[in-house]
Order: C-alpha cells, then structure tokens, then sequence
C-alpha cells in the first residue's frame, strides 16, 4: 500500500520544468562480498559496475531522470555499423525509452510499484542475487485541460547540420507541431550558426503562415554557436513570456559547439539562471556525430530533459504526440531514496544513475535540484540485490520513498512503498514481461559500457529475452531492441 504526506513548509527554491534524464562510470570490477564497501563522498550512492554493504550504507539516493537520448544514439550508431563510446552509454536512459505498464494515481505526485525477480539462468550470478525493479508513474493529463504552450525553438544550422536527417528531420517535425498545436498557443524561432538571429518572434499558432515561412528559411551555415543560439532564445522566451503558460526552450542541435564558448560550465550557468525564471529546456539531440555530454547537461541543469532523433517518424512522434501531452508538469525536483534492511539484504547495486547521485541527507533538501516528470511518464531504476542468508520470505527489503514539488503550490509531497523477500523471489520467466524488458535493456547498456557486470551476460540471450518481451507485450520497440542488441553482437 502507498502511503501520502504533504509538508505545509514552502519549497525553497522554486524550479520548473517541463517532464520527460548521467554519463560516466568507474569503470572498475565487481568487488567480492567479502570486500570492504568504498567510501564514497557522495552520500553512498553506489556506481555503476560496484556493490554496496547494505549494513554499512543501507541508503540509495539519486534524483530522477526522464532522459532517453543515450539509448537514442547508441541505437543509430549501431545500426549505422558503429558501436557507442563507452562514456555515452547510461544504462537507466536505456530502461526509460521503453514503455511501462504501472498503474496511475489518482492525483498528481506518484504511483510507486515495486516488485523483482530471480536473474534469468542465462545471468552468471549466485543464487542470492534477485533483480529489484522501482517504477514511478504520473497521471496522464487530457490535452484540453492543459495550460496553453509558449515555446521558443532555438534551431541550429551550422554547417554540420546539412547531413541528411538533421535539418531536414527538423523542419519537417516543426511544420507537423504548428499544425498540430492549439490556436492559443505560441512559438517562436531563433536560428544559430555562427552568429544567431530571431527567424520569428513569439506568435500564436493561430497565425500559422509566419510560423511556416520561418521554419521554411532555415538553411544551413557556417560554424556552431551554441552559446550564442542560447543567450539569444533565452531572450526571445524572456520577451515572450506568459505568465501561467508553460514557457520553454527547445534546443535541436547535434550538439558540436566550436564557435563562441564552447565549455559546457558557463553556458551551464546561464541555462541554471534562466530555469530559475520558470523557463525550462528541452534538448532533442541529431546527427551520426552528436555531442552527448554537453546536450545531456544542458537538459539537467535547464530542468528539462534530452532525447535523440534519427529517423522522421522518431521526430514526429516526439514533437506531434510527446511533446504536446507532456508540457505541463507533475511534479518537480523528484527525488528517490531506497532504505535497505541489513537482516535482509546483504549487498545491493544501483544501475545506471551515476550522475544523478543526491547526498542521502540532501533527500529531504529542497534546495538540492532533483528531476523534473510530466503528465503521464513513468521511471524506471533497477538493482542488483544480494539477500541475506537465510532471509524470511515476509522480511521486508527495502522501503522507497519519494519526494516532489507541487508544481501548483510548490509545497513538498512524499510517498512511499516497500517490498519483501517474496516479492523478489518469483522465477524470472514468471516475471512481467515489462520487467523482462527493463533487463535486457539495463544489462545491453551495461555491456556495451564495459562495466564488470556486463560480463556476466551473453548478448544473444539478452536478444533472445527481448524477443519474447516483445511477443508477450506486442510492442514493436522492444522487439526492435532486440533487431538492436543482435546488431551489437555482430560488430563486437
């Protein structure tokens, strides 16, 4: 059962953002069980590829991320004939591009389902170790009950992005989005290359012609100025800013800055400021060569969150139906902490999240950012989790909690839910196919990362736990994961 407490104590520092987001990894082995846990400066939270004693650290702090562009990429990559850098992979982003079943609450804030299962026979694992899924799921909002849209598009057209299905793909989503958007609301459109200039000012897709004409002129240029493009579509969202709308910028970019400064940590610095006066980013990621990190950070410090687009129809579906449907927002800075029961559970690893780390006494912090979640989403986390010997089936493993801002009122909002023995301890052909699915995607991202983990498991048999997935779903993305993660094998 989930329980729901609200504080009366106002949020402290106010962020807002639009919903639907962690690069890096130690890199370094499994230790063994007997080996002591790492001190860890961040509060605990256990990396990638690394265990942690539950006895000596019982909590898992992270803030939630919605991104999807990493699996984006390294899917183009690899059905371009190319495998991803390591440092591109994260293993959650793999988890959240696919669709869950979880119920959904009643209100705002979260439904929190926790269930697990035995690792598959084909995992080269002890008995002991179970696969612990945490799912979060917003409401779906009707799209006539959500608040109008002032969206300011911040278009790239270097010299890069005249490869076929960049500005191209752009264009031809953007032109879709107009028609597709209600009268009331707005766009704007600002271009950049080496210099940015405004192609049209904030105007009501009611006046759709302007609106058409100005993504019709886009063509591309000379060198990348991502600064520039920025400070000046943050100006055009400041001019254009309606009070009780959801104000936004959307970056489409491949994300290759070499003109202006092209260090993520000042334009950072402005994005921060800039989400602090409830303007939020977006960054939709193109192009076989696409700067990841610097896109990725951009959305996490904008309060938004990144994807990535090869194909048209990807386009579209991102900007005719998840966009529109996810512009309000559910809840702010969301934050989740998992308490394990040292009788219980021995040991327990996080996978995927690394860059998304919270101290554990920064949980209830709300001047510590967390993520942003929209209408309808859902987030996934998956543990690796070692049960105690002789641990009772009606022994409780762990509880999860988690923390949210009203976006209406901006006070804080909590719930929780908790998970025994038993419920972990299903075969793992008995577990949901959902949850089949969350696997494979979380220990393919792991494998082409090179973490100690991905060892344990045969591409093939990831393919092969995929394919049934998908059969027993009907859901043509997770089998094409599997068309995926057969490619991967291939070029290894």
């Amino acid at each position: 059962m989930v329980h729901i407490r609200r504080s009366a104590l106002l949020l402290v520092a106010i962020a807002t953002a639009m919903a639907v987001s962690a690069c890096g990894s130690d890199g370094g082995a499994r230790r063994g069980d007997s080996a002591p846990a790492p001190v860890r400066p961040n509060g605990g939270i256990p990396w990638s590829g690394d265990e942690t004693r539950a006895s000596d650290d019982p909590q898992s702090t992270f803030a939630v991320d919605v991104d999807t562009a990493s699996y984006g990429y390294a899917r183009r990559l690899i059905m371009d004939g190319r495998l991803p850098e390591r440092g591109t992979v994260r293993p959650e982003e793999f988890v959240n591009s696919f669709r869950q079943d979880y119920p959904q609450p009643a209100g705002d804030g979260f439904a929190v389902h926790v269930d697990g299962a035995r690792l598959p026979r084909t995992h080269e694992a002890g008995g002991d170790e179970r696969l612990l899924r945490v799912g979060l799921q917003t409401r779906a909002e009707d799209e006539e009950r959500r608040p109008d849209a002032a969206l300011t598009f911040v278009i790239d057209v270097s010299g890069s992005m005249g490869e076929p299905g960049r500005l191209d793909l752009v264009r031809d989503a953007l032109h879709t989005l107009v028609d597709q958007l209600r009268p009331t609301d707005s766009i704007a459109v600002v271009e950049f290359s080496d210099k940015a200039r405004v192609a049209r000012e904030m105007t009501p897709v009611a006046d759709a012609r302007p609106l058409h004409a100005a993504i019709d002129s886009l063509h591309t240029r000379s060198s990348t100025n991502l600064e520039a493009g920025l400070v000046l579509g943050y100006r055009v969202a400041r001019d254009g800013f309606r009070p009780g709308r959801t104000n936004r910028v959307i970056v489409l970019s491949d994300g290759l800055a070499n003109v202006g400064s092209t260090d993520a940590e000042p334009i950072l610095r402005r994005v921060r400021a800039e989400a602090e006066k409830q303007i939020a980013l977006l960054g939709v990621g193109v192009g076989s060569d696409y700067g990841d990190e610097l896109m990725e950070q951009l959305a996490d410090r904008g309060d938004g969150f990144a994807v990535y687009v090869s194909e048209r129809e990807q386009a579209r579906k991102v900007f005719v139906q998840q966009l529109p449907a996810t512009l309000s927002v559910r809840a702010l800075d969301a934050k989740v902490q998992v308490t394990f029961a040292p009788q219980a559970v021995r040991s327990y690893r996080l996978v995927g999240y690394d860059n998304r780390a919270v101290a554990d006494e920064d949980f209830r912090d709300d001047r510590v950012d967390g993520g942003e979640v929209g209408p309808g989403h859902s987030v996934t986390a998956l543990y690796a989790v070692r049960l105690a010997e002789g641990a009772s089936p009606s022994a409780r493993i762990a509880q999860v909690q988690v923390r949210w801002t009203d976006p209406a009122d901006r006070t804080p909002a909590e719930t929780y839910g908790s998970v025994t023995v038993a419920d972990v301890d299903r075969s793992f052909t008995e577990a949901s196919p959902r949850l089949r699915a969350c696997y494979a995607a979380a220990w393919f991202g792991e494998t082409l990362r090179g973490d100690g983990s991905g060892g344990q498991v045969r591409l093939t048999d990831l393919a092969t736990i995929a394919d049934e997935a998908a059969a027993a779903t009907e859901d043509a993305e997770v089998r094409d994961l599997a068309r995926v993660i057969r490619s991967a094998d291939e070029l290894r």
